[in-house]
C-alpha cells in the first residue's frame, strides 16, 4: 500500500509526459525483466565525504529480496522540485520490490533544519530499523540533542559526522565542474571570445570576456557550496567572468525575480543555475527579444530543463541519475541491516547533456515518470501465513 499527494504542482509535473511517452512507445521499460541478471553501473569514490576524490567505476548487482521486512525512515529537504521527486521515486519503486517498508518526511525546504530535527527524533525512537537522512545541513547531526541509536546513511547531500559512514549520492563539486567545463570548452571554441591562456601568449589576441551569471540555489545549503567551486575550478584559465552571483531557494517564482533584476541589471552570455531557476529562465527569455543571445546551462536535469535540451533551449545540463540513486540508498541500507560493511561513498556516474547526445532509453534512471506523484509510506507485504 501507498500513500501520495496531487498537489497543483505535482499535476504540472506532468510537463514532460510527452517525452515519456516517446520512451515507452519505443519500447524503453523502467522495470527489468526477471530472467535478465541486473547490474547497475556505479562509482566508488575515496576518500570519504571529500571535496576532491579518486573514483573507481564497479559493476554493482542489486538485492532481489529482503530477508526481512525491514522499517526504513528516510528524512529530505523537499519534495518541491524533480530532483527529489526522482529521488522519492527511487525510493519508493526499489523499497516495493526488496519487499520493505519506507516512510518519507520531507522539511519543507533547506531552511527547515528545525523541522528535520523534530523528524529524526521522531524515526529515531520510533520502530524504524534504519534512517536515510538526505540532510538540509552537513553540520546537522551536530545540533541534534538525542542518541543516534540505530544506522544512518547519509542520503545525497554530505554529512559531516563520525558516526555515519556510507553516503549514496555523487560529488557535487563534480557536478559543477562538468558544468563548468561545458562553459569553458565551448567559449574557447567561439571566435573572438578566446580563452586567458591564448591571450597571455599572443598578445594581438584581444579576445571580448564572456560573461557569466550564477543561480545556484540556497546559499551554502545542500550541494551549492560545492558546485560553484567546481564551476570556478572549472573555468580557471578561461576568459570568462562571473557577471552576477545569485542565491535563492527552489522556489521559481523566487528565481523569475531575480531574473527580473538579473536581466535588468545586464545580458550576460551565459546563465547557470539549478534546474528550478534554469526553468524561470526559459520563460523569463521567452519574453525577451535577447533569448537567442543567452545560453542556458543548468547544474542538474529536470523535465522541463530536458524538453529545453530538445528545443535547444538549453545548452547542457549535469545529471547525477536521481532515480538510480534512490534505489541504490534502499539497496545498501538493506546490505547494512544485514550484515555487510559500509560502503563509503558510492553512486552514479555523472552525465553531461547536451540538444546532440540525448538517447530517452539512457534516461529511465535520470526523472521519474510523468505520471508519478511524490510517495510518502511504502507499507511491507503481510507475511503469508503458513498451512
Amino acid at each position: 500500500m501507498v500513500k501520495h499527494n496531487k498537489s497543483p504542482f505535482f499535476r504540472a509535473f506532468s510537463l514532460c509526459a510527452c517525452l515519456h511517452g516517446l520512451a515507452i512507445a519505443a519500447g524503453f521499460s523502467i522495470s527489468v525483466t526477471a530472467n535478465a541478471v541486473e547490474t547497475w553501473s556505479l562509482e566508488q569514490r575515496t576518500p570519504y565525504n571529500a571535496k576532491l576524490q579518486q573514483v573507481k567505476t564497479l559493476s554493482y548487482r542489486p538485492l532481489s529480496t529482503a530477508k526481512r521486512p525491514w522499517r526504513l525512515c528516510a528524512l529530505v529537504p523537499h519534495l518541491k522540485d524533480a530532483y527529489w521527486i526522482g529521488i522519492d521515486y527511487g525510493l519508493v519503486t526499489r523499497a516495493q520490490t526488496l519487499g520493505v517498508a519506507l516512510e518519507l518526511f520531507e522539511a519543507g525546504s533547506y531552511y527547515g533544519k528545525a523541522k528535520q530535527l523534530e523528524q529524526l527524533e521522531h524515526c529515531m525512537k520510533s520502530d524504524f530499523d534504519a534512517i536515510l537522512l538526505g540532510t538540509v545541513d552537513p553540520e546537522l547531526l551536530k545540533q541534534y540533542q538525542g542518541q543516534i541509536s540505530k544506522p544512518m546513511l547519509a542520503l545525497v547531500n554530505r554529512l559531516d559526522s563520525p558516526l555515519v559512514s556510507t553516503r549514496i549520492g555523487v560529488n557535487w563539486y563534480q557536478m559543477g565542474w562538468h558544468a563548468g567545463d561545458f562553459i569553458h570548452r565551448t567559449t574557447a571554441k567561439q571566435p573572438g571570445k578566446a580563452n586567458t591562456e591564448q591571450a597571455n601568449t599572443d598578445q594581438t589576441n584581444t579576445g571580448q570576456a564572456v560573461q557569466l551569471a550564477l543561480l545556484l540555489g540556497p546559499e551554502k545549503l545542500g550541494g551549492s557550496t560545492w558546485v560553484e567551486q567546481g564551476i570556478m575550478e572549472a573555468l580557471e584559465g578561461s576568459n570568462v567572468s562571473i557577471s552576477s552571483n545569485r542565491h535563492a531557494d527552489n522556489n521559481r517564482d523566487l528565481y523569475r525575480d531575480q531574473l527580473h533584476h538579473l536581466l535588468k541589471d545586464h545580458r550576460p552570455d551565459y546563465i547557470l543555475g539549478s534546474a528550478v531557476a534554469i526553468e524561470a529562465a526559459i520563460g523569463a527569455l521567452a519574453q525577451k527579444d535577447t533569448a537567442q543571445d543567452i545560453a542556458l546551462v543548468s547544474s542538474y536535469l529536470s523535465p522541463a530543463t530536458l524538453r529545453g535540451l530538445y528545443r535547444h533551449r538549453v545548452a547542457f545540463s549535469s545529471d547525477d541519475q536521481v532515480v538510480l540513486q534512490g534505489k541504490l540508498a534502499i539497496d545498501v541500507v538493506v546490505r547494512e541491516l544485514e550484515g555487510a560493511a559500509p560502503f563509503g561513498d558510492i553512486g552514479p556516474r555523472i552525465k553531461g547533456l547536451t540538444p546532440d547526445n540525448i538517447q530517452m532509453k539512457q534516461l529511465t534512471d535520470s526523472l521519474a515518470p510523468a505520471d508519478f506523484y511524490p510517495i510518502y509510506r511504502v507499507e511491507a507485504p503481510k507475511a503469508t501465513p503458513q498451512p
